[in-house]
């Protein structure tokens, strides 16, 4: 990198532009602004008191749900239809004599719900190990149902009201479709292209380069390693990543499988940690896509999850994405590495852990 005009570069003070690979565009970099004094929007505080079980908390076991249906006395994972579904298998067809400026295409697929667990007041990283595993095997097993019908299964969690999550329930959607939708299809284009080139699928190579360098690890085990990675928009944004090249997460052995959920509790306490609070974060796995897709090379293809938290000053200041972002392009107030290192500090035992034993005293 070049000399800034007042001494050497240094990406703490001076801002910048960095590249991601996987959707070919830039991301502006300004981390001297987190100087600025802070008078705008302050969220709520995310609620504590959650109620292990809610008669009327449509996800809870034995509840009734909107559509009338009643929830197994389930004891771990829970999945049913979504009854209110974005997408359904027996849509109609468009009008075939389109406009070129007003096009529409038929939009087939199946929704599911899948609940982590039970009791209303856990999350992830309050889970156990096992437990986690145990979801884990959920994910695979939907995507090896719906991945010979469906060209794309996206595995996708909002946790936190911020979020636009309307229900604190352990969950998270399944939303399989006939179409490859814009963020896979932008991102298989770039690995296709950058495994042409290089002869290695981008992100195992990338997985390999961040493993030695250090800098934007937070967590790493024995199969996995989570990042903050170097062209990350959101403040503490992660990628979570195999060492091995896997397509997809059906893919993954038992002993993988062991290690990603020890790797995703370490990682989610650190985020709880950061400000002690219940941690806001849309999240979601890429892999492969399926359908007719599992009959053609996909190489170039490396499962990966992507971690996408709001919060940047406290628990209750979040990252708008507005003006510039949706005008110009993509811009964060802190480097990559400033937050890897804030993140990487953290304790990894959860915070509530010490609440719970001032409790029991």
């Amino acid at each position: 990198m070049s000399e800034n005009q007042n001494g050497m570069f240094d990406p703490k003070e001076h801002q910048h532009l960095r590249y991601n690979p996987l959707r070919d565009s830039w991301v502006l970099v300004s981390a001297h602004r987190m100087k600025r004094p802070w008078a705008g929007q302050v969220e709520k505080p995310s609620e504590t008191n959650v109620p292990r079980y809610d008669p009327l908390n449509p996800l809870c076991p034995r509840n009734t749900r909107a559509n009338g249906k009643l929830n197994p006395d389930y004891d771990s994972t829970f999945v049913f239809e979504n009854d209110f579904p974005a997408l359904q298998p027996d849509a109609p067809d468009p009008a075939a004599d389109q406009h070129p400026l007003f096009q529409a295409k038929a939009a087939r697929g199946v929704c599911k719900v899948m609940c982590f667990h039970p009791w209303s007041d856990v999350t992830l990283p309050l889970m156990k190990q096992e437990e986690i595993v145990r979801v884990i095997d959920k994910w695979a097993g939907l995507v090896e149902e719906l991945g010979p019908v469906y060209p794309w299964v996206q595995i996708f969690e909002n946790k936190g009201a911020m979020m636009g999550c309307s229900n604190p329930h352990p969950h998270c959607q399944v939303w399989a479709s006939n179409f490859l939708p814009n963020e896979p299809a932008l991102s298989d284009r770039c690995q296709r292209e950058y495994y042409k080139k290089h002869g290695e699928p981008m992100l195992l190579q990338y997985a390999k380069q961040e493993a030695e360098q250090k800098e934007r690890v937070v967590v790493e085990g024995k199969d996995w390693l989570a990042v903050v990675p170097y062209w990350a928009t959101w403040p503490y944004q992660t990628l979570l990543l195999p060492r091995r090249h896997v397509l997809r997460i059906s893919d993954l052995t038992p002993e993988e499988r062991e290690d990603l959920a020890s790797t995703m509790k370490r990682l989610l306490t650190k985020y709880d940690n950061l400000f002690e609070v219940s941690f806001p974060y849309s999240m979601g796995w890429h892999g492969a896509p399926t359908g007719p897709y599992l009959k053609e090379d996909n190489s170039h293809w490396q499962l990966h999850a992507h971690y996408y938290p709001p919060l940047l000053r406290s628990a209750t200041v979040k990252k708008f994405m507005v003006g510039y972002e949706m005008l110009a392009g993509e811009q964060r107030d802190l480097t990559p590495e400033q937050a890897a290192e804030k993140l990487r500090n953290l304790p990894e035992e959860h915070y509530k852990s010490h609440e719970d034993s001032e409790k029991g005293k």
